[in-house]
């Protein structure tokens, strides 16, 4: 979409939000909610992090927003602005919080969504009437935030409360301060205008502790670093910003660290995302060296991985198990594959790399204390009856080569688990039950699919079905989570990357969802974060909160929660009931 086109969209999207906007303004009687706060033509509220404040969002009434807390966790709002001004307006945001807690504050950035994405039914999909137009999602590490006339201006609040809070109810205030106007002919200042917004915080005695037994991970796409910023990879550069993507992933309480040791992708590459330096010798040798595999599992032990998730030996769907892994020559540079692209999975050129290969990558892992951390792969997605005998030829050499090593793999059918060709299935949310019925102990995933009514993290998902993610794991005894799209910056399924910040389709609207392929934004230091990112996060530390407070999954307290397609999906019931938790009630 032109930027013509895209104001036309935001102004269409004001037209519809200008009604709801002179509603929520007007004075409210004694039987009704307080009006909006207003204060020289600015209107100042706070929300929670559970609804998308887009630019023509109406404003909240003025009352104090009550949120609740176990200690030792984070929690998140929103506080928001607005004027009816025929100027700018700079707003800087602050929040004073007790002794011992830390407050994060970010500015709201929006993002263009040209369509809503399709089949979803419209009742749960959140943003009608402001899509086409602006989404918010990326978060910037800015306290102020420059605002034009009629529309939002959006800072989320993060707070960690630590371990050793006191319990009980507190009251923290937050701040907004208009400090300029702009205008064409240059700023205007003047005595800063302050409005103080109260924010109640519940402090549980519940202490949370770190999450057990639920491995969960994002893969990282060390290309996408590399091809966006415009670095060599494997430059110092690229290991900086890397460390910082790991320790982002890691802060947002996923345990599991991708790690790239081959390139995964389909596509033939010229600097394709391998961390293994390899290079070919006489007579199907090869000299293998390990060092930035080295490097990476440091970096990811450093910032407190529990695992480590290793790359497919085979190739993923549409030929699962029928080819090797594609695997360049990289030493001085990059340079070709080691086999043809069409070659056979259990051809005699990949045994005898494998051969050399596994003994040294295994040396690798104990030297480093990382072998019993070590998450495996063999192919990805198999499915139907060819793929089946594919990957059980596949399976069945690894066996032969490194009868250790126990692998998990996304799929869907259950046969994989029953006949054991599989150590850990990793089925979708919607074939899940299949397994629970075959009495297949498996993780879970979700993608580009499934839509409908399913738990997914479009940038049109509702932020409490996103947030119930933690819950549901719990209540239906997923083993762990599998996301692919952590930072995929490409126009999908090539090599040419995108702005994320222009198209969170990857150029593939409908059949790729907006939002699916990518949960941070690039920064100028390493990853931004996005919303959705954060409430992910929460969603999990509400696992953590189940497991403290010894609920177990069966628990009538949880009985709403019947399937990852049928389960409440406003915020009264996640209040009401992680309040009854946090209290033990």
């Amino acid at each position: 979409m032109h930027r013509r086109e895209l104001l036309k969209a935001v102004a269409g999207s004001a037209a519809i939000g200008a009604a709801a906007r002179s509603h929520a303004a007007e004075p409210a009687s004694s039987s009704e909610a307080p009006p909006v706060l207003e204060q020289d033509g600015v209107m100042f509220w706070s929300e929670s992090s559970l609804k998308r404040v887009y630019p023509n969002s109406a404003p909240r009434p003025n009352e104090p927003l009550q949120l609740s807390t176990a200690r030792n966790a984070r929690l998140s709002f929103q506080l928001c602005f607005r004027h009816g001004m025929d100027c700018g307006i700079r707003v800087r945001a602050a929040v004073a919080a007790p002794h011992g807690w830390t407050v994060q504050v970010r500015r709201v950035g929006f993002v263009p969504m040209r369509q809503l994405d399709t089949d979803v039914p419209l009742d749960e999909v959140e943003g009608v009437g402001h899509v086409p137009g602006l989404v918010p999602d990326p978060l910037y590490p800015e306290a102020t935030c420059l605002s034009g006339p009629e529309a939002n201006g959006v800072f989320w609040i993060t707070l960690r409360v630590p371990a050793d809070a006191p319990a009980g109810k507190q009251r923290l205030t937050a701040t907004l301060t208009v400090e300029d106007e702009c205008r064409f002919s240059g700023w205007k200042g003047g005595p800063p205008q302050n409005v103080e917004l109260p924010i109640d915080v519940d402090v549980s005695a519940l202490t949370l502790q770190p999450r057990k037994n639920f491995p969960a991970t994002h893969w990282i796409s060390i290309d996408s670093i590399w091809e966006y910023y415009k670095i060599e990879p494997f430059s110092e550069r690229f290991w900086e910003l890397a460390e910082a993507m790991i320790a982002n992933l890691l802060d947002h309480n996923l345990n599991v660290v991708y790690s790239p040791i081959f390139n995964a992708r389909h596509e033939i590459l010229e600097r394709p995302a391998q961390l293994l330096r390899v290079r070919r010798l006489a007579d199907q040798r090869y000299e293998m060296d390990f060092s930035d595999v080295r490097r990476w599992i440091r970096l990811a032990k450093k910032h407190g991985a529990e695992y480590l998730e290793w790359t497919h030996f085979f190739t993923p769907a549409p030929t699962s198990g029928r080819h090797p892994q594609r695997i360049y020559e990289r030493w001085d540079g990059f340079g070709k594959l080691l086999w043809p692209a069409d070659e056979l999975a259990t051809s005699d050129a990949y045994r005898k790399f494998l051969e050399q290969f596994i003994p040294q990558f295994k040396q690798v892992l104990e030297e480093e204390g990382a072998f019993e951390q070590s998450l495996f792969h063999c192919a990805d997605e198999p499915d139907g009856d060819v793929q089946l005998a594919d990957y059980r030829q596949a399976r069945t050499m690894l066996r032969e080569l490194a009868p250790w090593m126990k692998v998990i793999d996304a799929m869907s059918d259950p046969r994989y688990a029953t006949e054991g060709l599989t150590d850990m299935p990793i089925p979708s949310i919607v074939t899940a039950p299949l397994f629970a019925e075959a009495k297949c102990p498996a993780w879970v995933y979700f993608c580009c699919g499934p839509r409908g009514r399913y738990l997914q993290r479009f940038l049109d998902t509702p932020l409490t079905k996103l947030r119930m993610a933690g819950w549901l794991f719990y209540k239906l005894k997923a083993r762990g989570f599998l996301h692919w799209g952590h930072n995929y910056w490409f126009v999908f399924c090539t090599g040419t990357p995108i702005d994320p910040f222009a198209d969170a389709s990857t150029g593939s609207w409908p059949w790729m969802p907006y939002g699916d392929a990518f949960v941070v934004y690039p920064g100028e230091n390493g990853p931004l974060d996005s919303i959705r990112w954060e409430v992910f996060a929460e969603s999990l530390q509400d696992y953590a909160m189940l497991q403290a407070s010894n609920l177990e999954p069966d628990s009538p307290l949880l009985a709403d929660l019947k399937s990852y397609e049928s389960f409440p999906k406003d915020e009264a019931w996640i209040d009401a009931v992680r309040n009854r938790i946090l209290h033990q009630e």
